[in-house]
């Protein structure tokens, strides 16, 4: 049994560093979804692709039990061109798995071939490789789909990996555990001119600069101090170049929160100071304001079934509840909306490369442990017998 088992985890570390030397962006994963597929088939499992543009789901039913929950990996890398040197380092210029999600996608097929193979639950799971995670839009194209009407489920579970938390350990939170995110662009409209008479126009530069500096008094003098929230800009472009002063600025950014509340409390004091500083300085300001993230809350008892099955694949000491919420964003959050569920953090060592670096790797030795947990998971929320 140890002999096979080395060899599944070399075989799954191999398909690994093919998704990484492969990636794809959101709602491009066509390699990576028939491979899926064909995997998936491979085991046994019915299949359906193009679930949502690009997204597959794989279906495995033992016994008569007739609850259904659902497992989630994400397949969509990212616009990065990658700068680590690898064997398996990306083929395709400017985009790299520097997130993960490479390492996503295998563990759950290494869940589904050994839950196929040995069974050990009575019910239904659907498998749900989503694409275009990072947009934000994956999730809502699956669900716009007909997702739960085509396979319904009761509960649904996911993972991330965590650079920084020791390999092998596993964290997760009830309640508020990842933030909303929301995109903003604000324009200044004036009028530029020669760079050596600024009394002839009205420039927009030392407005957007007032104005970027404005925007942090939101978090720090207009919310309730009690209330997680973050304001941040992004980038500052304008139409100038070196003589001459720009007549059109764009300041661009996000807002990350977990109430709808201070969403739109922070909505309503961006458009107030855009109003003010574009008024004080002579300019017209318009504001963009949307709404890509809602925040992801997990379910208390969902969150409970998963500390209790991480304890059981990977040891007491390895499992832990953790603490305040990441202002972070994920669109599992969008599944959470319509059923319970919890997403969880599995650690991908403490020397890890923070995600969406250009020198990320996903470490192929939590591969293992995701397997391990999902499939002791499976079983604990469909028992057999």
């Amino acid at each position: 049994m140890s002999q096979d088992r080395e060899a599944l985890w070399a075989e799954l570390r191999g398909w690994r560093q093919d998704f990484h030397r492969h990636p794809e962006f959101g709602f491009e994963e066509r390699r990576t979804s028939r491979l899926v597929a064909e995997r998936l088939r491979g085991f046994g499992l019915e299949v359906a692709e193009a679930v949502g543009g690009t997204g597959v789901v794989g279906t495995l039913r033992r016994g008569n039990g007739q609850r259904a929950i659902a497992l989630r990996a994400d397949m969509d890398a990212l616009r990065i061109p990658e700068q680590g040197e690898p064997p398996y380092r990306s083929r395709t210029p400017g985009v790299m798995h520097a997130c993960g999600h490479d390492g996503h996608t295998t563990m759950l097929l290494g869940a589904a071939r050994l839950l196929a193979e040995e069974g050990g639950f009575d019910g239904t799971i659907h498998f749900l490789f989503q694409p275009a995670e990072e947009w934000g839009k994956g999730a809502q194209a699956m669900l716009d789909d007909g997702l739960l009407r085509r396979f319904p489920f009761q509960e649904i579970y996911g993972l991330h990996n965590a650079p920084g938390l020791p390999l092998g350990h596993l964290e997760a939170r009830p309640g508020p555990a990842m933030s909303a995110e929301d995109n903003f662009e604000i324009i200044l409209r004036g009028l530029g001119g020669h760079a050596a008479r600024p009394q002839a126009g009205r420039e927009v530069l030392v407005a957007a600069c007032a104005l970027v500096v404005n925007l942090q008094t939101i978090v720090s003098r207009r919310l309730d101090p009690t209330e997680a929230a973050v304001v941040s800009v992004t980038e500052l472009l304008t139409d100038g170049t070196r003589n001459a002063l720009p007549g059109l600025a764009r300041v661009l950014g996000d807002a990350r929160s977990f109430r709808p509340e201070v969403s739109a409390a922070i909505e309503a004091e961006m458009r107030r100071i855009a109003a003010g500083t574009a008024t004080a300085h002579g300019l017209e300001a318009e504001v963009t304001y949307t709404r890509e993230f809602i925040p992801l809350i997990n379910d208390a008892d969902a969150t409970r079934s998963v500390l209790a099955a991480a304890r059981e694949a990977l040891g007491e000491a390895r499992v832990r509840e953790s603490g305040a919420p990441m202002t972070a964003s994920e669109d599992f959050a969008r599944f959470l909306a319509h059923a319970p569920g919890c997403f969880a953090f599995l650690g991908n060592g403490e020397d890890s490369v923070p995600l969406h670096n250009p020198r990320y790797d996903f470490n192929d030795a939590a591969i293992p442990h995701g397997v391990r947990f999902f499939r002791a998971l499976a079983r604990q929320r469909l028992p057999a017998g």
